[in-house]
């Protein structure tokens, strides 16, 4: 059995349970692009050439860039907010509001991190004014990732980190590229849209937009999504393999259900020339 790696971040929506059935629906070689890289779980255990991630969360991106080109020194640096004396709520706080003020990226890195494994399970989310808004999450000993941070850094040496809306990626395609999209699902209903990685959201024209996109690109394009009367009328002219997935947003082990998902498959778009 194949060791699977896990991201040294929590991320909800994280694709940790799904490796090997994504890897399964990819091409074996070429470069991969993740326009929705997350935490970055698909990218960690896969064996591509050649990454090119990207998120449109800048503080995501630029930790990403700061660990790729100084590993040991962000390790370090980051090591010393997991000491007991920052496990403490009224300190969570400070440091949020300091995060939120401040525009040096390096500490910005760090204290992304932090959050990341102190707040409130896991999540990552920002309000309308940009600011991270995550409360305290209460664990009795936060986990500080190195083992997984290494072996973040170690892969980084074959990936590119951008910062870039989704649309940006397709303009740019190589004939060998291979494209594995994880969007912010579509809401299984109004009360579970949770879309708020960024301040910008995604929305029912985004999902549109990337499914067009998606049919129309020259490279083999594979989306997850969930499996709704929405994302079966998007992804009609794709392969599409349905599943069920335990679902890991709720906070309550007892209310953390089995949810129905698509992988929809769009195979490489050719022109025909005469």
């Amino acid at each position: 059995m194949i060791k699977k790696n896990r991201a040294f971040l929590k991320w909800a929506g994280g694709k940790y349970s799904l490796i090997e059935q994504i890897n399964q629906r990819l091409p074996a070689t070429g470069r991969l692009i993740e326009p929705f890289v997350g935490a970055g779980s698909v990218f960690l255990n896969s064996n591509f050439d050649a990454y090119l991630l990207n998120d449109i969360n800048p503080d995501l991106i630029e930790m990403y860039k700061i660990i790729k080109r100084k590993p040991l020194q962000f390790i370090k640096d980051a090591q010393i907010y997991f000491q007991p004396k920052y496990n403490n709520e009224s300190i969570y706080y400070k440091l949020r509001v300091e995060f939120n003020a401040t525009t040096d990226v390096y500490q910005r890195a760090l204290l992304f991190l932090y959050m990341n494994r102190h707040g409130y399970n896991g999540l990552c989310r920002y309000n309308q004014k940009g600011a991270f808004n995550v409360p305290f999450g209460r664990y009795k000993k936060p986990y500080f990732p190195e083992k997984e941070l290494i072996f973040f850094a170690e892969k980084a040496k074959k990936a590119t980190f951008v910062c870039k809306s989704y649309e940006k990626l397709f303009q740019y395609l190589r004939d060998d590229d291979i494209l594995y999209c994880d969007p912010p699902y579509v809401p299984l209903s109004n009360s579970a849209n949770f879309t708020a990685y960024t301040r910008t959201g995604f929305s029912r024209q985004d999902h549109e937009n990337l499914a067009f996109l998606a049919e129309k690109s020259k490279c083999c394009v594979l989306i997850s999504n969930h499996d709704t009367a929405l994302t079966r009328d998007l992804y009609v002219n794709a392969e599409c393999d349905f599943l069920n997935v335990a679902r890991t947003i709720s906070s309550k082990a007892s209310t953390r259900k089995s949810v129905a998902e698509v992988f929809a498959r769009f195979r490489a778009h050719t022109t025909n020339k005469g």
